[in-house]
């Protein structure tokens, strides 16, 4: 199998903003987001679907899940956050972590043309890392 994007990232062939990492899991903000604070949460071993992780894979990227996400709620200050995992970007798993307002926002499109603003990601991620 060639190595995902997120593979790279873990393996630090990929810059990334990262905010949370552990044995398993890695946890950066998305270089698109739909809002301020949308993050990626990925396991660190590379599968394609959700349903192919083994059980204890899955336990532990969902207690991730969990961790981050309170995290956001707290420091984005944000009433939810909302949770996506569609996997069709990347065939690598990931959960996307998106501060919502309105159960709208999570039909927002992610602007892929415009060139992101990694001076302000950086200072997320320094903001937001746990």
């Amino acid at each position: 199998m060639q190595d995902s994007i997120f593979t790279k990232i873990i393996k630090g062939e990929i810059p990334c903003h990262k905010i949370y990492e552990d044995d398993n899991v890695i946890a950066f903000l998305d270089v698109h987001p739909q809002a301020e604070g949308h993050t990626l949460v990925v396991p660190k071993r590379q599968v394609d679907h959700l349903w192919d992780l083994d059980q204890v894979e899955y336990e532990v990227l969902w207690r991730a899940v969990k961790k981050i996400g309170a995290h956001l709620k707290d420091e984005i200050g944000s009433p939810r956050v909302g949770v996506v995992v569609e996997g069709f970007g990347v065939p690598h798993v990931h959960v996307h972590l998106i501060p919502i307002y309105h159960g709208e926002d999570l039909k927002k499109a992610q602007d892929l043309e415009s060139e992101p603003d990694h001076v302000a990601l950086a200072q997320l991620a320094k903001r937001l890392a746990l």
